[in-house]
């Protein structure tokens, strides 16, 4: 594509066949618009509702259970095949409900684009749908429009431009029609462009389309968007990993049963069964239902948070979080522009008070002072409020400015010193001005009897230009000659007001005793009066200071990715504690400079990152990404959300977000404060941790039940439990407890370690050996108490599984309190501590009685009722999981 910023205006109409005066013919609107297409970005097609129910019916372990289904259908066990089914159906839907997540991102972007255009046609000025825009068309602007196409400026006056949205610099950019720029420069300095869905502040112009639809800088984000597939999560590749592992050695047990049966003489149909009792013991039916709703449990306690997450699986991903790279405007910083700094009467004052509000103080010294007592900050302030064409209008949610936000922030700046905009300019009317150029860099108005019997011109603007046009200077209220020593003062303060990133602004006046005739830069904004400087900046948030330092607490780092300036994003990261050297900041330009593999090791050091594109921003992700890490962007601009859907967890603004950003990213902060995100990771920490609880709960169980089976087929016993018995307690009892494992409260200490290795695997060494140790606890229990059920009740084979199955659900429940911790016993966590594992256990509980006592449930499950003595059987073995569960916890922490 071509760089039309580096064209002169009349290579730009040559190339384009088009005149600034006449604009395109109808004729000619047609063709390119047949050409070019409509001005518009399309959509790429959905996955339909059948691929979705198809890609939920291609998990390993679901297909196993629909072959045991089948196979149980095929020799007349249809109760069991139904109750397969059924679970096999219930879970895919729910997947699919929770998993229904239409990208609306281009909807979004649509939104942004400008409904209509006033363009020049035929030589006229008419208004038309913004998506009837060719190249080649000449569009007026004005104040106030949506720039509805990218555009080369070619006519520009006063013309200032928001690209926040865009770029992520929050001052509004000054724009000239007349620069032509030779070498390549950023999106964020092209002064002679402006770009499809950012809003005109000031001024007017008109420009030449150059780009449409998905051409322009909004689609070229749309196009990136649609070209990144959804990743897998570390939690889906590790389930989908453990799904495999159990399913090929369901198989593998299974064969090698049946043929064991077969030796031993037993029936062919016999063994079929005990094949599917075995299948079902193995797989946990219930986990996948389990992982869900955890997840939403998970996802409803962020809400309390202030974090919505929009995709279930990127709660655990927080939870393994390495990076965070986020965008400052807005996100680090408040944006909203604010004086902090003011210089006068050669005293420097802090001002306090954050935002738009007009409260605060003014403090000398970290005294506070009353504007009253320093001379000439009355004047000073009085200057912010007349030479000025913002406003501030209260809402419910806070104040907000209506026109330029530094503008904005000097308003608020004379509230704070009780000068309101409307009682003085009332007062002391603006009676002429000299409006403010790109060129000048400055803002004369001109007010009467503000000095008794005087008309005064006060002047604001660039601190070298307003300095060097002045020749006197006021302190205390007493004018005098501004020396060469005094400017190399004033220029000091200036200096050190730019080290520290501030934006600073020089005020000065001029006395006449009648309005001067002719009015002019040249004979007014000369021979002034120097009254000081004032330096504001788009200030940290307080909170994101704290943030960060707990995410480094917790092994996570930090790295801020902007359109800002350099030296404006490294003073608020060190302010932030984010980077330490300017070392540490990089300028996009010089990450054009640098190929992929060299920006995976550039990544490993440089933490501020200043001047980037959204491309810069995917580089950078995608390099983060290449070298292992679990990258989180935040951001709330069209800008990021490349980065975003790049990223493995995008996080957006709630409040300043635009939609683009939302709908692209995968966690919503409601309160805009990057300090949510750190309760989300921990949030997300403890979801993890708790997920691992209840596998190693139910894979325990579940090995423990073919220990049992296999065991008894082995010393050649009757099969202990039938697919319906064990359907029931992996399916209705583990799984209670096992979603109550899924709400315990964190480790104390779990923001304090470092972010697991997501290619650890979710079944690390010390938990197998665990696994080991509980299935054979489980198991063996189980067994003890199928051996004396056999030997007390030799004529009724059923009643003997009547025990076996009730001492295994007891057993489970049992030992699900001791899963609630690998590393700290029930006398440390406390026994009844978590409620609902209480209730789900006693519930679980109940629904064993029902299917021992109730008279309907017994013929279903072939159970008999039970009296004292077994039951007193029973709990003696069913303790020893819960025993050795506790007694290993001694070891483990040794």
């Amino acid at each position: 594509m071509k760089e039309w910023y580096r064209e002169s205006k009349e290579e730009l109409l040559l190339d384009l066949d088009t005149n600034i005066n006449s604009g395109l013919t109808k004729d000619e609107v047609d063709l390119r618009l047949e050409k070019y297409g409509p001005n518009d970005l399309k959509e790429e097609d959905k996955k339909s509702f059948l691929s979705k129910v198809i890609a939920q019916f291609s998990d390993f372990l679901i297909l196993i259970l629909i072959g045991a289904a089948v196979v149980s259908f095929a020799v007349g066990e249809s109760k069991d095949a139904i109750v397969i089914l059924a679970i096999v159906i219930v879970n895919a839907f729910l997947g699919i409900y929770q998993e229904g997540r239409a990208e609306k991102a281009l909807d979004a972007l649509k939104k942004m684009s400008s409904p209509n255009a006033k363009v020049i046609r035929n030589g006229n000025l008419v208004t038309v749908p913004a998506n009837t825009l060719v190249p080649g068309d000449v569009v007026s602007l004005d104040a106030g429009d949506i720039i509805p196409a990218d555009l080369r400026l070619v006519e520009s006056s006063n013309l200032k431009i928001e690209e926040a949205s865009l770029t992520g610099e929050s001052v509004p950019v000054e724009k000239d029609s007349n620069i032509t720029f030779e070498d390549e420069v950023s999106l964020g300095d092209r002064k002679n462009m402006a770009y499809m869905s950012t809003a005109i502040t000031y001024g007017r112009g008109k420009g030449i389309v150059v780009g449409t639809g998905h051409d322009t800088e909004i689609g070229k984000i749309a196009t990136m968007i649609q070209s990144f597939e959804d990743e897998v999560t570390p939690l889906q590749k590790q389930l989908n990993q453990l799904g495999k592992v159990l399913g090929l050695t369901t198989i593998f047990i299974c064969i090698a049963v049946f043929g064991m049966g077969l030796l031993q003489g037993r029936e062919v149909l016999e063994m079929f069964m005990v094949a599917i009792s075995l299948a079902v013991a193995a797989i946990p039916e219930g986990l996948p239902a389990i992982v869900t709703i955890v997840l939403a449990i998970g996802m409803n306690r962020m809400v309390k948070r202030h974090a919505i997450v929009k995709k279930l699986l990127a709660v655990e991903t927080l939870g393994s979080t390495t990076i965070i790279c986020s965008d400052k405007t807005g996100t680090l910083t408040q944006n909203e522009m604010t004086v902090v700094k003011v210089f006068t009467d050669g005293k420097i004052i802090d001002v306090t008070g954050g935002g738009y509000e007009p409260t605060g103080d003014f403090k000398l010294e970290g005294e506070n002072i009353k504007v009253e007592d320093i001379g000439d900050l009355q004047t000073l302030l009085s200057i912010s409020a007349l030479a000025n064409d913002a406003d501030l209008e209260k809402t419910s949610d806070g104040y907000k400015v209506i026109g330029d936000p530094t503008e904005g922030a000097l308003v608020t700046l004379a509230g704070k010193g009780n000068i309101n905009k409307h009682t003085i300019n009332n007062e002391f009317p603006r009676i002429e001005e000299i409006p403010f150029d790109s060129d000048r860099k400055m803002m004369t108005t001109f007010h009467k009897d503000y000095i008794p019997n005087k008309i005064v011109s006060f002047t604001k603007g660039a601190p070298d230009i307003i300095i060097n046009r002045c020749n006197r200077i006021s302190i205390n209220g007493k004018v005098m000659d501004l020396d060469d020593n005094m400017k190399e003062e004033v220029l000091k303060v200036n200096s050190y007001f730019s080290k520290d990133a501030l934006r600073v602004l020089a005020f000065a006046y001029k006395e006449y005793n009648e309005l001067p005739k002719d009015i002019s830069p040249d004979l007014n904004e000369v021979d002034m009066t120097l009254i000081g400087l004032v330096g504001m900046i788009d200030p940290a948030r307080p909170e994101a200071k704290d943030a960060i330092a707990k995410c480094k607490e917790a092994g996570i780092q930090t790295v801020m990715i902007t359109g800002d300036y350099k030296e404006t994003a490294f003073a608020i990261a060190k302010e932030l504690g984010m980077a330490e050297s300017i070392d540490e900041a990089m300028m996009g330009e010089e990450l054009n400079k640098i190929s992929d593999e060299e920006l995976r090791e550039v990544v490993k050091d440089v933490k501020v990152y200043a001047r980037v594109s959204p491309e810069h921003k995917v580089r950078i992700v995608s390099a983060l990404k290449a070298n292992g890490e679990i990258t989180a962007m935040t951001g709330d601009g069209v800008n990021d959300a490349l980065a975003l859907k790049r990223a493995d967890i995008g996080v957006s603004m709630g409040i300043t977000g635009t939609d683009v950003a939302k709908n692209t990213a995968e966690l919503i902060l409601t309160d805009d404060n990057f300090a949510s995100i750190v309760s989300a990771v921990e949030e997300g920490r403890i979801i993890y941790s708790n997920i691992k609880k209840f596998v190693f709960f139910l894979l325990s169980c579940n090995i423990g039940e073919i220990f049992l089976v296999f065991t008894s087929i082995l010393l050649n016993l009757p099969v202990p439990l039938l697919p319906i018995q064990l359907l029931w307690l992996n399916l209705v009892t583990d799984s209670f407890p096992a979603l109550a494992l899924g709400v315990e409260k964190g480790d104390p200490d779990i923001m304090k370690v470092s972010p697991r290795n997501p290619n650890e695997p979710i079944l690390t060494r010390n938990m197998l050996v665990g696994i080991l140790l509980q299935s054979l606890a489980v198991g063996g229990a189980a067994l003890l108490a199928y051996r004396w059920g056999l030997s007390t009740y030799a004529d009724n084979i059923d009643k003997a599984r009547t025990i076996t199955f009730t001492a295994l659900i007891t057993a489970e429940l049992l030992r699900a309190y001791s899963s609630r911790s690998q590393r700290y016993t029930l006398f440390k966590i406390g026994f009844f501590t978590n409620k609902t594992l209480v209730y789900g256990t006693l519930f679980s509980f109940i629904l064993l009685l029902g299917v021992l006592y109730i008279p309907f449930m017994q013929p279903i499950f072939n159970t008999f009722s039970l009296g004292v003595r077994d039951w007193a059987a029973i709990l003696e073995y069913a303790f020893i999981p819960l025993i050795v569960g506790e007694v290993s916890k001694l070891f483990i922490k040794r």
